[in-house]
């Protein structure tokens, strides 16, 4: 109990100076997808694995932020972080009802918005393309509410 509360009330670490993000990386629809085209939004960017459970806990949580805010302020990608069949992850998406883009990710890349130090790892982006905020380990769609309230608030 006190660690999932531990981790409610500091999640989403801020980072302390922004710095530009962007990448182009491959969907599993085939387009390509660059995160400077979503400008003008909050983008949540979500590195994870078919083989991790919080990363799987945590899918519906992220599929349901984003068909919440697709339309209006922000949206989610997910960005796989692993080497699996482009035929295989549409499968799996399909599987977990994944209605947000799912990128094909290399591990060690230079299209990774920061640092992987396990998974899941989540990237915050805001609408000015910077990095704002890192969670190391699940997060949920409260938690990302929360967030962008209080970055509202700022």
């Amino acid at each position: 109990m006190f660690s999932r509360l531990f981790l409610l009330v500091f999640s989403l670490v801020i980072m302390s100076s922004a710095q530009a993000a962007d990448f182009s990386l491959k969907g599993i629809d085939g387009q390509q997808y660059k995160l400077s085209d979503y400008r003008g939004k909050w983008v949540v960017v979500n590195y994870w694995a078919t083989w991790c459970p919080p990363c799987l806990e945590e899918i519906p949580e992220l599929v349901h932020f984003h068909d919440k805010h697709k339309d209006k302020t922000a949206v989610v990608l997910g960005v796989n972080y692993e080497d699996k069949p482009v035929e295989v992850l549409q499968g799996f998406a399909e599987d977990y009802l994944i209605s947000y883009p799912v990128l094909l990710g290399e591990v060690g890349s230079d299209e990774n918005v920061g640092p992987i130090p396990g998974l899941p790892t989540t990237y915050v982006v805001s609408p000015e393309g910077e990095v704002v905020a890192r969670q190391v380990g699940p997060l949920t769609a409260k938690m990302l509410e929360d967030f962008l309230a209080e970055q509202a608030k700022n």
